[in-house]
């Protein structure tokens, strides 16, 4: 794992931790899927679902989609860490939401 990959899976720890902290939600099934698979690969599989995680659904509700998975896709510094089919994904999906 390269230092970008370590980097975005801090980022995908700090969503959980920011969440908690401020939301109350404990998304103990997101930091057991980042635990076992990395965020990367957590980050994928949450963005090809066919429908939005309950996390996702969560932060949406409290007006929080800056601190979703695919907020963080988007990211300019995590740009390399994606393809432009998973960007695109992402994308759909927030504008869905928006």
């Amino acid at each position: 794992m390269d230092e970008l990959e370590r980097q975005f899976n801090r980022a995908m720890t700090a969503i959980y931790e920011t969440a908690k902290r401020e939301l109350g939600y404990n998304a103990t099934r997101f930091l057991q899927m980042l635990s076992e698979r990395g965020g990367v690969a957590t980050a994928r599989q949450l963005l090809w679902s066919d429908t939005p995680s309950d996390g996702f659904t969560t932060l949406w509700t409290h007006g929080r989609l800056d601190l979703t998975v695919e907020a963080h896709v988007l990211l300019a510094e995590y740009e390399s860490l994606f393809s432009e089919e998973d960007r695109q994904k992402a994308r759909e999906r927030l504008e869905r939401y928006r």
